[in-house]
């Protein structure tokens, strides 16, 4: 089993950056992709970043491609979402999810609890 804890939300001011923290438990992080997610008041929960096991591949949702930046760090079991550029559609409780397998839209295993990011205008 593995316990993902988030960190590093906040309230930023539009076109502010953020970088978003999360924290793997156990000895297997570097056999599970990871994934970002976000759920916005009202809304469904959205796909953001994916990370493959070594850090080689990543995949981003058109709305944050070239804004935000996935990556992760296997020694310290932790993978990052730098956000830069930040808008107020931004707005949303930021997810990690972790995954044994190998694409952006397969099945995540376990969740984190969630951090609020709130951009202002």
């Amino acid at each position: 089993q593995v316990q993902l804890v988030e960190s590093g939300g906040g309230l930023v001011q539009a076109g502010g950056s953020l970088r978003l923290s999360c924290a793997a438990s156990g000895r297997t992080f570097s056999s599970y992709a990871m994934g970002w997610f976000r759920q916005a008041p009202g809304k469904e929960r959205d796909f953001v970043a994916f990370i493959t096991r070594t850090g080689g591949g990543t995949y981003y949702a058109d709305s944050v491609k070239g804004r935000f930046t996935i990556a992760r760090d296997n020694a310290k079991n932790t993978v990052y979402l730098q956000m830069n550029s930040l808008k107020p559609e931004d707005t949303a409780v930021y997810y990690c999810a972790s995954s044994r397998g190998y694409s952006w839209n397969g099945k995540y295993d376990y969740w984190g609890q969630g951090t609020q990011v709130t951009v202002s205008s």
